[in-house]
């Protein structure tokens, strides 16, 4: 058969019958042919790959967003490429003439923390950018949890559970995310509700606990965490003192990683950033870039979720 029936066949594409297309695909696997991907980009001016560009060393936050965006490019065709940067600009500058030698079609850069700056580099490259959990620029395309929201859902459970002396541990003043969750807090529990700024870390939960009850006065019911890490600190503190949770002191945390939310004892209720469904959002969205679609640029927050276990009060499941 002629060269463009085979084409048409493998692609799908053209008049090619059932037959025919069923043949040509069994012979292509039996001799293990694969059509030439860089061949194919020149006719169609696309690579059908995407890049994705973190500073988030250890995957915390990005391989849940990495699987989001890959459960959407598989379905049209197109590769995700994962570069981490560790924080050092030499590397991402490679990073980023690697990827624009491989002619990405786009790239998703995402952060470990919503107002961390890019590489400037990015916006010189002439393709597509997609920021995830990053700070883009003003004219840029932007998904980012609602931190807010996840505040007051964490706030107004507590609440609803009947606790009003609700404490808010969080981590670095520094990070734009703690100061939108403790604004949240305060419009709930009041102007007056305490902050404690601290580390990002289980040791810095444990060390505010120590502070809180050596001090004199009434002592919080409640606590809300800025991170799991941190609530998981809280609880062995509380726990060391024989405090019951939740009897005594309900702890919700935030972040559902779960590597730590469900380890934690008794399991950790916790605000969960649906870093899966931001990777969804992000890759249709630099689907739709690559393929020269307008999307009106600014930033989405997308809605948070609680998850229930057993470190907040009765009604909570394991």
């Amino acid at each position: 058969m002629s060269i463009s029936t085979a084409s048409n066949a493998l692609n799908g594409t053209g008049r090619t019958n059932a037959e025919t297309r069923e043949k040509v695909r069994r012979i292509a696997e039996e001799i293990g042919f694969r059509p030439n991907a860089l061949a194919r980009g020149l006719l169609t001016k696309r690579s059908h790959a995407i890049g994705m560009l973190t500073n988030d060393t250890y995957g915390r936050l990005t391989l849940p967003m990495a699987s989001g965006v890959s459960e959407v490019l598989v379905d049209h065709g197109v590769s995700l490429f994962l570069c981490a940067t560790n924080n050092d600009p030499r590397l991402a500058r490679l990073h980023l003439e690697a990827l624009r030698d491989r002619q990405v079609d786009g790239i998703i850069f995402t952060a470990t923390r919503i107002d961390m700056e890019p590489p400037p580099e990015l916006t010189q490259l002439g393709i597509p950018v997609v920021y995830v959990f990053a700070q883009g620029p003003s004219d840029s395309v932007s998904f980012h949890p609602d931190d807010a929201q996840g505040a007051r859902l964490a706030v107004e459970h507590l609440q609803g559970l009947g606790r009003s002396r609700i404490l808010h541990i969080t981590g670095e003043r520094n990070y734009r995310a703690a100061c939108i969750r403790a604004e949240a807090y305060q419009e709930l529990a009041g102007p007056a509700a305490e902050v404690m700024f601290g580390d990002w870390s289980e040791e810095w939960g444990h060390a505010a606990i120590e502070t809180v009850f050596s001090r004199s006065g009434a002592k919080p019911d409640a606590i809300f965490c800025g991170s799991d890490e941190i609530a998981r600190g809280v609880i062995d503190a509380l726990r060391d003192r024989n405090i019951s949770i939740p009897g005594d002191v309900a702890v919700v945390g935030f972040d559902n990683w779960e590597v730590v939310s469900r380890q934690t004892r008794p399991p950790l209720t916790t605000i969960d950033m649906e870093l899966k469904e931001l990777g969804h959002r992000a890759g249709l969205a630099i689907l739709a870039l690559s393929k020269g679609e307008t999307i009106e640029p600014g930033v989405e927050r997308l809605p948070c979720t609680l998850v229930f276990r057993r470190s907040a009060g009765q009604g909570d499941q394991a």
